[in-house]
């Protein structure tokens, strides 16, 4: 089944154009990474997928599941970082797209929390104060946090950025169990193209416009991918 579809999609910044006419679809289990270099597009993307951002023309359909039940991760920053509270906190705070106009969080929203808190193995730091973890902690609390918000779709901007190899490496790994054992449709930004073309099945090259959408194999097979990779385009 299609999640979404994108066809035709252009976004501006005053008369900067971002994207250029990018047409796309995700299937309910797909692993989508969006690369390309800085500057092609890949947030700007992101925004619009997120409602953050209206395209400028172009459309953006939703079947089977509503743009308010998408789990997002953005980058990190400083602040969020720094934020003074729990681990469990920080996860149940997920759930508050979910609740409408009750302030409160109820019982199903605690256990949702602390399933996908023991799904990402962090069971052990649920009373930790977030700003004392390691990069690679908060960053499965975050995970965990935006599992919350949903059980079909994840949105990850650069999840890996700045963490160590082994973490990076165990990090990735957790991403594709949630998509290969739990079914979570993943979206991802990466400058990782090796570790992209290893982990998903499906790749949207961005370069403002579309340079290539489609398996991970026929991306394999493209001039711009031998690019990318400091090979020879002409092989």
């Amino acid at each position: 089944m299609t999640l979404i579809k994108c066809e035709n999609l252009n976004f501006y910044y005053d008369k900067h154009q971002a994207v250029k006419n990018v047409s796309f679809s995700v299937n309910e289990g797909d692993y989508l990474c969006i690369v390309g270099e800085n500057g092609s597009g890949k947030s700007t993307l992101l925004k619009g997928l997120l409602g953050l951002k209206s395209p400028s023309s172009g459309s953006i359909s939703f079947s089977g599941i509503k743009q308010t039940q998408i789990g997002y991760l953005p980058q990190q920053n400083p602040v969020q970082q720094d934020f003074p509270a729990s681990v469990f906190e920080v996860v149940l705070s997920g759930c508050i797209g979910s609740k409408g106009i009750s302030p409160f969080y109820g019982r199903k929203d605690k256990q949702k929390a602390r399933e996908n808190i023991y799904k990402l193995g962090i069971e052990n730091l649920s009373k930790t104060s977030y700003r004392d973890l390691s990069g690679g902690q908060q960053q499965r609390v975050l995970l965990a946090r935006a599992l919350c918000a949903t059980e079909k779709l994840l949105l990850l901007d650069e999840p890996v950025s700045g963490l160590d190899p082994v973490v990076t490496s165990e990090l990735y790994q957790l991403i594709e169990k949630l998509n290969k054992k739990h079914g979570v449709t993943i979206i991802m930004i990466s400058h990782d193209i090796l570790s992209s073309v290893k982990y998903a099945n499906v790749i949207l090259h961005m370069d403002t416009s579309s340079k290539f959408f489609g398996t991970v194999k026929e991306y394999k097979e493209t001039k711009v991918f031998k690019r990318m990779i400091g090979g020879n385009e002409n092989d």
